[in-house]
């Protein structure tokens, strides 16, 4: 029996999913009290980090472990990776005690994306909430790089208060233009704010846009999706055209583990990005 001994070469290499690539910390941007965005650079001289709008990435801390967070950049630029998180939980905190220099894991990207491209020649509403705006600026820095070839572009962003708004600068930047519409307002404020009191839904009814040729955007806590998604049916929205982001319990982003089934679907593999005619029947089912 002779046996050829094979040589493997870089290119032989079949990327392993579960194993982590090193990425440095380049900055640390303090958003609000508790959320911050990370700026990410690869260790291995990569030019980039090729992501769709939409899509997300585990996240791992050296020693502690890891957590499913939506990539916050530009897909247009991907030389810098940028992910805003929450500290909520054991692995968020840690992050967030690490410097500029220190190094963190990355696996992906995961998921489906938004449907940037299917909304070519509609108009377009994004409505977010709280921490939902970081998975859809992705979308609209692709909206507004390719401005002309959407109707009206319109981002509907709320927030408890006005400390918890997200990306303020670029918000101010947004609503300077004159080729977008931007409406913010929070649910409640004790200082200065010259904005919309309430919750996001009720900004809905008040924007002009057609129904029948509009591709909706939604990212937020359920219950908002859940009222978002009523107040665009109300409007005439079809369901086919209106699209959440269902980022919840997701810890392996291969689809092993299955903490993140939704029905018959997983939420790391055919998700987050969900068509809301597809899960329509699933949508909001606490028990599942």
């Amino acid at each position: 029996m002779v046996f050829i001994e094979e040589s493997y070469t870089m290119t032989n290499v079949i990327p392993q999913p579960m194993i982590p690539e090193p990425f440095r910390i380049r900055r640390m941007l303090k958003e609000t009290h508790d959320t911050y965005t990370i700026e990410l650079e690869s260790t291995n001289g990569a030019d980039g980090f090729p992501f769709s709008a939409g899509q997300f990435n585990m996240l791992y801390v050296f020693g502690v472990g890891e957590v499913p967070i939506s990539i916050s950049g530009n897909p247009e630029k991907p030389q810098s990776l940028f992910h805003t998180a929450r500290f909520v939980g054991n692995v968020t905190k840690a992050m967030f005690k690490l410097r500029r220099g220190d190094v963190l894991g990355i696996r992906g990207p995961f998921g489906s994306h938004w449907p940037v491209d299917e909304a070519v020649g509609n108009d377009v509403v994004i409505v977010a909430g709280g921490i939902g705006l970081a998975p859809l600026r992705p979308a609209l820095y692709n909206f507004i790089s390719h401005r002309e070839k959407y109707g009206k572009i319109i981002l509907l962003y709320g927030a408890r208060t006005p400390e918890d708004l997200l990306y303020k600068r670029e918000l101010e930047q947004w609503r300077g233009r004159f080729d977008l519409e931007v409406n913010v307002i929070v649910d409640s404020t004790t200082g200065i704010w010259r904005g919309n009191v309430g919750v996001v839904t009720t900004l809905i009814p008040e924007i002009q846009f057609d129904p029948l040729h509009t591709t909706a955007m939604i990212c937020g806590p359920e219950v908002m999706m859940r009222y978002t998604v009523k107040e665009l049916q109300n409007c005439g929205v079809k369901n086919e055209n209106i699209y959440v982001s269902m980022e919840r319990n997701m810890k392996c982003g291969i689809c092993l583990c299955g903490h993140c089934q939704l029905g018959s679907k997983f939420v790391c593999k055919d998700g987050p990005v969900f068509c809301y005619d597809h899960i329509k029947e699933l949508f909001g089912k606490r028990e599942i």
